[in-house]
């Protein structure tokens, strides 16, 4: 049993990890954190004890498979209470992340099963992030960035990186959703801003930092 603190921990250092990392600093964990590093070293030395990870000092911080398994299940909850809180409570999907990340620390096992069935089994949670199924396998669809995509090159959003209120509340006011289908109008190299066109009618433009932040299923 991981406590709350120890289940944020190892879930921030598996998402460090996705990447193909087979390790991660100690600066790393802080910021994703939001600490400073010599704060992190008591909780990497508690789950190491637990087996959740490998810590060498200097060298970094490893997951182990258990501990992979454990952070797949605390992402699988939040991910989908996320699904709950927005198709069954009408929440917007810049409202969800905060309520999710206290639900996901709920400890049954049988709700969550019935929480899946409940919403029909849900592939994707409301900011097209796949979620695990009970034996932890994702199964994510390949995705680029909005910025790396060519002139003329189409797709359709499905995921973002940058899952903050503010972002979203800003994509909503421009009317780029999960499930928009883009076309890349124009790319700036002054400044790696981008044009594109939403649903075949409408022309937006986005800085890089935007673009950066939006996934896209290229068609």
């Amino acid at each position: 049993m991981l406590t709350t603190a120890e289940e944020n921990y190892l879930k921030a250092i598996y998402h460090l990890s996705e990447d193909g990392k087979k390790s991660v600093s100690t600066n790393d964990v802080a910021r994703e954190m939001k600490t400073k590093p010599a704060s992190v070293t008591d909780m990497l030395r508690k789950l190491g004890e637990k087996e959740m990870i490998e810590y060498r000092k200097y060298y970094g911080v490893h997951i182990t498979e258990e501990g992979k398994r454990m952070a797949l299940q605390t992402v699988r909850k939040h991910r989908l209470w996320e699904v709950f809180l927005v198709d069954k409570l009408n929440f917007a999907w810049d409202e969800v992340h905060e309520v999710a990340e206290e639900l996901e620390h709920i400890q049954s096992p049988l709700l969550i099963q019935r929480l899946d069935a409940y919403l029909n089994y849900p592939k994707f949670d409301p900011h097209g992030d796949p979620i695990p199924d009970e034996f932890g396998d994702v199964k994510a669809k390949p995705r680029v960035a909005l910025n790396e995509m060519e002139i003329d090159q189409m797709g359709q959003i499905v995921a973002v990186k940058d899952s903050s209120a503010a972002f979203l509340k800003y994509l909503d006011k421009v009317g780029a959703y999960i499930g928009a289908r883009i076309k890349v109008l124009d790319k700036v190299d002054f400044d790696g801003s981008i044009e594109i066109l939403v649903d075949q009618k409408k022309n937006l433009f986005m800085s890089k930092e935007v673009a950066i932040n939006i996934l896209v299923l290229q068609s």
